[in-house]
């Protein structure tokens, strides 16, 4: 039997639908998570090169933070929520009910693999979930370690975590789930609403694309290239909301390219190559990829390499073509391409003539040009004067807009994506409305003027 079908008997007894065994279940799970907390930490290490103060921060962390907001919300998140009933049901009731959608499929990706894989998981499991994990098989010793996880944890009828490659992701998205929650790149993206589509299965997509940033001319540039530089090598720029390519006022250009390098030397020493700190790409086929980009610009930092190693250092590309390769495809590498601008116009029609990024960064101290960017631009979040870190916190939906994704997720977010929202309206049963029955004995204009009463 698939396991697709497996979960779903399961789901059909309601163990699944208690809110105390729910909150059990995550418990149990949080202490698994902290058991196999420095395995997790070798494992990233040994995938991507992550050091245990980036893996807790940027991956357990994230975790175990969102289960202590499940924890604490799933009670009052699953509880019936009354509406407004209108006039015409005097005496009824209306209310809104969370319930779970039954399987759900979570599909992970590799550069985040812990965190991307199990917050997703966490907040499916909240709402009342069975849940199927496929973990990426990009970063193979992680993928091990959340298999080790979840299988020692859970009844695999319940949440199983199933490790493989395209072929494990095709045979499971050819299964009837119903719901489907993936993260990755936007060509992988369209396949899996495609094959989603055959079964009317509703779906999340956490995609990426090209997230500009903006630097205006009245900031403080030093505050500015130390938080610019740290969202942007992070993960050695493996990041779907790293900061893509700089929009810098050419006032200050000079300056911040200086100020950046000073922070990438403060951050990595003077040979990122050599630094605990700082990533290696995940696979040489990324490796490879990333110079290519770089080959034929012009590096006024950086570019140096380890294939060994794997790794790339910061590097800064100056006077870059808006038809460049580079300019083409999300980057997703330690390289940053510096734009300059004069007029914010030509900024917000740049990026308007693009696909919608997941990110956008502004840093400006004048609110007038904070405005016209939020309101002249579209994007899945905004981060104003910082970097990264408009997705750590629970109280904000975390998500893209069209290419760069489709629905959101983080805290509360979580739990309503893996819910249906169950409408139901109680009737009195004291009198009748006998207006509505046929035989109509009143005109249509009556019903016009009665409408706009009764339904409000």
């Amino acid at each position: 039997m698939v396991i697709s079908e497996t979960q779903r008997k399961y789901f059909e007894k309601g163990a699944t639908k208690n809110v105390k065994e729910r909150i059990s279940q995550l418990q149990k799970f949080k202490q698994s998570m902290i058991k196999f907390e420095s395995d997790i930490y070798q494992a990233l290490k040994d995938d991507l090169g992550k050091c245990s103060f980036d893996g807790y921060t940027t991956e357990v962390g994230f975790v175990l933070n969102e289960i202590d907001y499940m924890i604490k919300s799933i009670e009052k998140l699953s509880k019936p929520r009354k509406v407004k009933t209108p006039l015409m049901f005097l005496g009824g009731s209306s209310c809104i009910i969370p319930e779970p959608y039954g399987t759900v499929l979570v599909i992970g990706t590799w550069n985040f693999p812990i965190q991307l894989s199990l917050v997703p998981m966490v907040g499916a499991i909240a709402a009342g979930n069975c849940v199927v994990v496929k973990p990426s098989e990009v970063s193979p010793n992680v993928s091990k370690i959340i298999a080790k996880i979840i299988n020692s944890t859970f009844k695999s009828e319940y949440v199983a975590c199933i490790e493989g490659g395209i072929e494990t992701a095709q045979q499971l998205l050819s299964q009837k789930f119903d719901y489907i929650f993936y993260t990755g790149s936007t060509n992988v993206g369209k396949i899996v609403m495609e094959s989603a589509s055959r079964n009317l299965t509703p779906v999340t997509l956490e995609l990426g694309g090209k997230s500009p940033c903006i630097i205006d001319k009245d900031i403080n540039i030093r505050d500015a290239s130390k938080r610019i530089a740290w969202g942007k090598f992070m993960n050695a720029g493996q990041t779907c909301v790293a900061p893509d390519y700089i929009f810098v006022h050419k006032d200050i250009k000079d300056e911040f390219v200086k100020n950046i390098i000073d922070r990438i030397k403060e951050f990595y020493n003077n040979d990122p190559l050599t630094c605990e700190n700082f990533c290696r790409i995940v696979s040489e086929r990324h490796f490879d990829r990333l110079l290519s980009l770089i080959k034929d610009e012009n590096i006024i930092y950086g570019g140096k390499s380890s294939r060994q190693k794997l790794k790339i250092t910061p590097t800064l590309l100056d006077k870059v073509s808006e038809n460049s390769k580079i300019m083409q495809e999300e980057i997703f590498g330690p390289i940053m391409p510096i734009l300059v601008f004069d007029s914010l116009d030509t900024v917000t029609s740049f990026i308007n003539k693009r696909p919608k990024p997941l990110a956008l960064y502004i840093f400006s101290k004048n609110k007038n040009n904070i405005s016209k960017v939020l309101s002249e631009t579209s994007s899945g979040g905004v981060c104003i004067n910082d970097t990264i870190n408009h997705i750590s916190t629970p109280y904000l939906p975390f998500g893209g807009v069209g290419d760069s994704g489709l629905g959101s997720y983080h805290g509360r977010m979580s739990f309503e994506t893996f819910s249906h929202k169950k409408s139901v309206l109680k009737s009195q049963t004291l009198y009748d409305m006998l207006v509505i029955y046929p035989p109509y004995k009143v005109s249509v204009n009556f019903i016009k003027k009665a409408f706009k009463y009764l339904l409000h």
